[in-house]
């Protein structure tokens, strides 16, 4: 007997260590019809490492939209779909939105597993506030950037932004000019790989500690808000 009633599962999966996936996650993907993923190929690797047989659709940037329908409508006629993404939670910074929207909007039953989530351990591990935060995401790469930036300059709450590591050191430069360079910061990467690293200290310092050499992983950039 299923132990889910929703026609679509959220679930969470691991940020990096396989090992951070929960008994339910797993539960959910050996259960449903079938498994919406962002990257076939990532999504695969998990399924097998657990032995978790189902078939796979892709459902990301270039062709949600025209996925979005279809997919309501077959869970209208009885199918259940988890959805994952390559790592975290669907629809922080990655696809699930539009389908979370769209299936509540028809009445569907959606249920969100909780579970692994680049920011919160950043987050916690930064030694910023973390009892008022604005997620920001990543911010625009050109038109609207400075716009944003200039929003959050008076931001009291701590802020989190994600960034890819061939920007880093340009976001961080940003924030510097921005938000002044000795405002408090704290920069984590690898989270629960082998090579987690998080560093702390002011923008100024965190912009030049990143831009003298090439890094990799996907990074979380914790800032402190205004005083």
């Amino acid at each position: 007997m299923s132990t889910f009633h929703a026609s679509l599962v959220l679930v969470p999966t691991p940020i990096g260590n396989l090992d951070d996936i929960t008994l339910r996650a797993l539960k959910a993907l050996a259960e449903v019809d079938a498994v919406i993923a962002e990257d076939t190929r990532v999504t695969g690797r998990l399924l097998q490492h657990y032995a978790i047989a189902r078939p796979q659709i892709g459902f990301h940037a270039h062709n949600e939209h025209r996925m979005v329908e279809q997919l309501v409508q077959r869970m209208q006629n009885g199918e259940r779909f988890a959805m994952v993404t390559d790592a975290g939670t669907p629809g922080i910074s990655d696809p699930g939105f539009l389908l979370v929207r769209a299936a509540l909007a028809a009445g569907v039953t959606v249920e969100c597993l909780p579970g692994a989530t680049a920011f919160v351990p950043a987050l916690v591990n930064s030694g910023l506030p973390c009892d008022r935060f604005v997620f920001e995401g990543f911010l625009p790469v050109k038109k609207g950037r400075r716009t944003r930036l200039d929003a959050l300059r008076i931001e009291t709450r701590t802020m989190v932004f994600y960034e890819s590591p061939h920007r880093i050191g340009r976001s961080l430069g940003d924030l510097a000019e921005s938000f002044g360079p000795d405002r408090a910061a704290s920069v984590s990467r690898e989270l629960t790989k082998l090579h987690e690293e998080t560093v702390r200290g002011s923008l100024a310092e965190l912009a030049a500690h990143f831009t003298t050499k090439e890094h990799r992983g996907e990074f979380v950039v914790v800032v402190a808000g205004a005083e």
